[in-house]
């Protein structure tokens, strides 16, 4: 089972980190998930903003259902805001980035994170360009395993990284 942290509370708490992460300098070498849920790398930052419990116990619809509907509900409320902030979301397919619709994929080509991390974990993202920057602000809900927790996940990226 993942390790379990601390999530994010309300709207400003989470947009607290988003802002953090946004203007964070990349770390040079890759780092694990820490207590707080945030880790980078060069090039990207990653934090679990909220999560739901697990599903170890009780995989019954009406408990993941509702599970997934808080959080999908936190990423609209962010969406929103954030929105106002720098203008429309671009969604973004995240199943390109695993590379299995490429007929003659070639070995030496690795997807980059945060992507690798995110298209492991979700199916989609919306991503915000930050203005005057070469960054993107990336927000999903991912989970790893049918019995671990949804995790709304914020990322940031730079913006080649897009680049399919």
């Amino acid at each position: 089972m993942p390790p379990q942290h601390q999530s994010a509370g309300p709207a400003d708490e989470q947009l607290s980190i988003i802002d953090s992460l946004s203007s964070l300098h990349f770390p040079e070498v890759e780092g694990r998930p820490g207590r707080d849920g945030q880790w980078g790398g060069p090039g990207f930052h990653l934090a679990v903003l909220r999560e739901s419990r697990d599903f170890w116990e009780d995989r019954s619809t009406d408990i993941v259902v509702a599970a997934e509907q808080e959080l999908e509900a936190d990423l609209a409320a962010l969406a929103v805001i954030l929105t106002k902030r720098w203008g429309a979301p671009e969604a973004v397919d995240l199943w390109p980035y695993l590379g299995l619709d490429d007929p003659a994929p070639d070995p030496d080509v690795t997807t980059r994170e945060p992507l690798s991390f995110l298209c492991s974990v979700a199916g989609s993202m919306q991503t915000w360009r930050l203005p005057n920057s070469e960054r993107w602000i990336g927000l999903a809900i991912g989970q790893a395993d049918p019995e671990w927790q949804f995790q709304l996940l914020a990322a940031v990226g730079e913006a080649s990284s897009l680049a399919r």
